[in-house]
């Protein structure tokens, strides 16, 4: 479980097949932990001279954007919530539910920018203004939604402090619907069966 604060930017080193290779400045995680890369939860394979390896499976690849990492490129880390953190954010499990495209970031004043993002159709219904999504692992507020994208605002400390700073039009991110939308949608589809 995670809370979509960013706690470390990581560069790529690395990628074959089945592993992902990140460089970033950790305490030096066990072995068998879970850190979010971009907000997939991944395990700790490897750990050596500040550099961290990760088994990544296909499924994992296809669906989410670390396929599409190239090496040098920056990447969110969060690593697993334990107890007695401060819970900032909203809860995030790191199981990213699908990649979309940036179809916008541009400035909105006084240090603020605005990201618009694709809306798969599986996540409509589980997007609302004023709910939390999770972007790249990030915790975010939505501020708009229509049919095909909704929009985040994003401001300097986000900026600064993660990846989105360096991101452009098409590239994909990860999307992570907050769980607490999910269990709603599931008990109202609960109830309208029992109808």
């Amino acid at each position: 479980m995670f809370t979509g604060i960013i706690n470390h930017l990581g560069t790529v080193t690395k990628r074959t097949a089945t592993t992902l290779e990140v460089a970033a400045k950790l305490p030096k995680p066990r072995l068998g932990a879970s850190i979010a890369i971009n907000g997939t939860c991944l395990t700790v394979v490897k750990t050596s001279n500040g550099k961290h390896s990760f088994d990544v499976g296909p499924d994992t690849w296809a669906r989410t954007n670390l396929g599409s990492l190239r090496t040098g490129q920056a990447v969110n880390i969060e690593p697993a919530l334990r107890h007695g953190d401060e819970l900032g954010g909203h809860f995030v499990t790191g199981h990213v539910d699908a990649s979309a495209g940036i179809l916008s970031l541009e400035p909105w004043g006084e240090g603020f920018w605005r990201l618009r993002v694709e809306l798969p159709s599986l996540l409509r219904g589980l997007v609302a203004v004023k709910g939390s999504i999770a972007i790249d692992g990030i915790s975010l507020t939505v501020t708009a939604v229509e049919r095909d994208f909704f929009e985040v605002m994003l401001v300097p400390h986000t900026l600064q402090n993660t990846n989105l700073g360096r991101r452009a039009a098409r590239e994909k991110v990860n999307l992570e619907a907050d769980p607490l939308a999910r269990d709603a949608m599931a008990a109202a589809a609960a109830l309208r069966s029992k109808r």
